[in-house]
């Protein structure tokens, strides 16, 4: 089993725009996603594939992480896959699964990609996005699908639309925690918040959701404008209060357990395991993984 990635904000960028691939490791995102498929036109598809070499070699200079987007019919992802498993890629980013079965004929054909390639094996996570009603209704297999799983989403605007809603917060807060609940289940990494991904303009709105995102349980989300990447590295870290608290919470465990006792009181709360486990978990983030 791999350990999750530390992805905070993993930002979309067309793969066909050069002047955006050009700039997009100067964001400050933990990750640029160059996206092969909704962003890009279909007679545009096979020079953004042409060009994802020079991209990705571009993008991951100064260690950003690469991701790639590909698309979800069948013609269109075999040729994605052929252009996209190649040194340098973190994650291939799967758009509308709806079944574990898919995820893991993806894995066999890039588990296949590296062998011929020379690649290592299981270098290239998958992270997914699910998008319709069905989707959600199998969650908790897709997110445990294949140990080269490494994060999972819900894709928002797709999902309301199949839904026959709007992208709101009373449309989206359920799915949202059945993704978080299911990447926890699987030991993956969670992303997301509670709102439209193409809502950006409203930063202290956004600011907001991320917040709420965080104390909800998730550890990052994918986004469209560059002008949200601060927000979502600043909310998703923790702040010196957590840090301090998370590191007097490991320092009394240790005490208690050279003492024999398994709970203890701080700050005049009782701490057990469960809380103990955040406090890793924070003093883990914190350093980035």
């Amino acid at each position: 089993m791999f350990a999750p990635p530390a992805w905070r904000s993993l930002l979309f960028v067309p793969a066909h725009v050069e002047r955006f691939i050009a700039k997009a490791n100067q964001r400050g995102a933990d990750g640029v996603v160059l996206d092969l498929e909704d962003a890009v036109p279909a007679a545009e598809k096979p020079a953004a594939r042409a060009g994802l070499a020079k991209a990705v070699t571009a993008i991951g200079a100064n260690g950003t992480a690469v991701l790639v987007r590909v698309n979800h019919g069948l013609r269109p992802l075999a040729l994605d896959l052929e252009a996209a498993v190649q040194a340098g890629v973190a994650a291939l980013v799967l758009p509308k699964v709806e079944d574990a079965a898919y995820v893991r004929e993806i894995a066999d054909a890039v588990a296949e990609l590296e062998g011929e390639r020379g690649l290592p094996p299981g270098g290239i996570r998958l992270l997914l996005q699910v998008e319709t009603p069905r989707a959600v209704l199998g969650l908790a297999a897709i997110a445990a699908a294949h140990p080269r799983v490494a994060a999972i989403t819900l894709g928002p605007e797709d999902y309301s639309a199949a839904l026959g809603g709007v992208p709101d917060a009373e449309t989206l807060f359920a799915p949202n925690y059945a993704v978080l609940l299911a990447a926890r289940a699987a030991g993956i990494l969670p992303l997301g918040f509670v709102g439209s991904i193409g809502d950006f303009a409203d930063l202290d709105a956004f600011r907001a959701r991320i917040r709420q995102a965080r104390r909800l349980g998730f550890r990052g989300a994918l986004v469209v404008h560059p002008s949200q990447v601060a927000i979502l590295n600043e909310e998703m870290a923790p702040t010196p209060e957590d840090l301090d608290w998370a590191r007097r919470v490991v320092a009394a465990d240790a005490a208690a357990r050279a003492e024999g006792r398994g709970a203890f009181q701080l700050d005049g709360r009782m701490v057990d395991p469960p809380v103990v486990r955040r406090a890793e978990e924070i003093i883990a983030l914190s350093r980035g993984g």
